[in-house]
């Protein structure tokens, strides 16, 4: 007889991240960007195989990773922090010039105050 669905899913990130609830690197967020590097993946999980593939089409957040492997954000962040440890992937940086300015920023919250009123 199989567990049911939800004991089952409370193992499975267990056994994914080897017993570890945290990322070796404090910088991993639900909001950084990673890109394969050209790093052979043999030897990885499936898993971490899959993350690589994910990110060779370019960079992807780990949010956007957890949701294509339908894994917790904490178990994908571990993850994450494997691969950039080994290579794997690289982070990249936001383009500062990608942030919106403070009058950008202001007027979006301007124009949402009008469309409410």
């Amino acid at each position: 007889m199989r567990p049911p669905r939800d004991r089952r899913a409370l193992v499975r990130p267990h056994v994914v991240t080897g017993g570890r609830a945290h990322p070796s690197r404090n910088t991993i967020d639900v909001v950084t960007l990673v890109v394969a590097t050209r790093h052979p993946t043999v030897g990885l999980s499936p898993e971490k195989r899959r993350i690589a593939e994910l990110c060779r089409g370019g960079a992807l957040s780990v949010a956007e990773i957890a949701g294509h492997l339908a894994l917790p954000i904490s178990v994908t962040k571990v993850l994450v922090s494997d691969l950039v440890d080994g290579g794997h992937l690289t982070p990249r940086l936001p383009d500062p010039s990608d942030e919106p300015s403070k009058l950008e920023i202001l007027q979006e919250v301007l124009n949402g105050l009008r469309a409410r009123l």
